[in-house]
């Protein structure tokens, strides 16, 4: 257990705060030395994060490969705006997905990103499905995640590109997750299920009064600058932090309910592939209070959801109106 000693003089102070004192290593584990089994009994069954080295050997996905097949396609992307995480993240309006997406072709995000303007921005291309575009059939990366045993995908691939120095705040997702790297590193903070209420989640009220704008998974917290007077319990999730900085060529595993705070390290573009699954084994779906706890903001949320569904049934552009829906959710 970390002591009070432990913190330096002045824990309030974010400038005497160095997270990578208490963050423990996220497991490794090179790809020739893992098999389905060992991969099911010591990281899917248990929910234990892992990074997997050598699956992605030889894929050369970066960002001019992705301009090369996708520049013509149009994805999502969102503003966030530099000074977002310079505020007290209870004045945020929207956080995450919650946060208003314009479309752009990606042959112009790729030009805002090497001219910086994104950068300054803090405009970012996350969560893209890459299915129906030409980089669907992802055939090492299926064969990646065959190697890893995993079975019932919930979501396509999805594609996240964009500058290096920006963060996607603390939070979970109700699914396991793959991280793919494929340009660029990203360092990863991560805390169990365990600590959800020491992380001060957004409460689920704000789904009733904001619908789907300020979700219940993200934390009120910065890890990395943390305010122990406002929030004193983040102590004690200090206990059981993990760190990993992840490498072009490697995969992390993040099981369902995991907090994690994604930063891009480096000034240049930085890119990912990422994949949700169902949780298995089903026992831990069953037990997880965290996946439950997001269902139920759903349910919450639902006359927000229900007001949005017919303002795009009566939208002129009902696709785009659909697809911003579901960008959302």
């Amino acid at each position: 257990m970390i002591q009070p000693n432990s913190f330096p003089d002045n824990p309030l102070d974010p400038q005497d705060f160095n997270l990578q004192t208490f963050a423990k290593p996220v497991p490794r584990i090179d790809a020739q030395n893992l098999t389905q089994r060992l991969f099911r009994q010591q990281h899917l069954v248990p929910g234990k994060p892992v990074v997997v080295t050598g699956l992605l050997d030889g894929l050369n996905w970066n960002l001019d490969f992705l301009l090369k097949h996708l520049g013509n396609l149009t994805f999502p992307v969102r503003h966030y705006g530099r000074d977002r995480y310079q505020r007290d993240k209870r004045t945020w309006e929207t956080i995450g997905s919650g946060v208003p997406t314009y479309s752009i072709n990606f042959a112009r995000y790729v030009r805002m990103l090497r001219s910086g303007e994104a950068r300054e921005k803090d405009a970012y291309l996350g969560r893209c499905s890459l299915k129906d575009t030409p980089l669907e059939d992802a055939t090492q990366i299926h064969q990646a995640e065959a190697r890893l045993g995993l079975r019932l995908p919930a979501t396509a691939i999805n594609l996240w590109v964009g500058p290096g120095g920006r963060t996607s705040a603390l939070h979970y997702d109700p699914m396991d997750g793959t991280l793919m790297q494929l340009q660029g590193e990203k360092q990863v903070v991560l805390f169990p299920p365990s600590q959800l209420y020491n992380l001060y989640p957004f409460p689920l009220l704000n789904y009733l009064r904001y619908g789907m704008k300020r979700r219940a998974l993200y934390s009120q917290v910065y890890p990395d600058r943390p305010d122990f007077e406002a929030f004193p319990r983040y102590r004690e999730a200090l206990n059981h932090c993990q760190m990993t900085v992840v490498k072009v060529g490697e995969t992390l595993f993040i099981p369902a309910g995991w907090w994690h705070e994604v930063s891009s390290l480096g000034t240049d573009a930085v890119c990912s592939v990422n994949r949700f699954w169902n949780v298995l084994p089903l026992s831990r779906a069953l037990t997880n209070w965290s996946k439950w706890r997001v269902h139920l903001g759903f349910v919450m949320a639902m006359p927000h959801l229900l007001g949005n569904l017919a303002g795009a049934i009566a939208s002129t552009d009902r696709e785009q109106a659909f697809r911003k829906i579901m960008q959302r959710m």
